[in-house]
This record gives C-alpha cells, structure tokens and sequence, in this order.
C-alpha cells in the first residue's frame, strides 16, 4: 500500500480515536491505527505517534515558545 506523507485534519482526528481505542498493549496496535485511519502503513502511524511524542517532550521542557497572540481589546 503505498501513502502520502502528508497528514490532514481528517487523517489526525482519526488518528487520535483509534489511539484511544488501541493501547500501547494491544496486538497489532500500528496495524489497526493504519486501518482505521485509511491511506498509511503501520510505520507511517508509528512514526507520526514518535514525532508527537518527540513535541510533547519539547513543549513539557519548556523549548517551544508560548505564541503571541494578538488581543482584539477595545483600547488600542
């Protein structure tokens, strides 16, 4: 089965319930992930699960900058 690198909303959301459903103790866990969201291989769920795991790290050690928002206030 050949797929995108790509990821889209659609693809994260899915992504995000089958994790719920498939835990770091079910057999076959990157398999099934692939299955349910359509379109990637076992490594390619794998490898994006690591990826996020790899910014969690980041932002929980303080590494990625809080974003500056811009207020819409009434006093400019």
């Amino acid at each position: 089965m050949s797929s995108s690198g790509s990821w889209s909303a659609k693809d994260n959301k899915a992504f995000e319930r089958a994790l719920a459903v498939y835990d770091k103790d079910t057999p076959d866990r990157w398999y099934n992930v692939a299955r349910a969201v359509g379109g990637k291989t076992p490594d390619e769920v794998k490898r994006h699960y690591e990826l996020l795991l790899r910014d969690v790290g980041y932002i929980e050690s303080g590494q990625v900058p809080f974003p500056k928002y811009k207020t819409n206030g009434g006093s400019n």
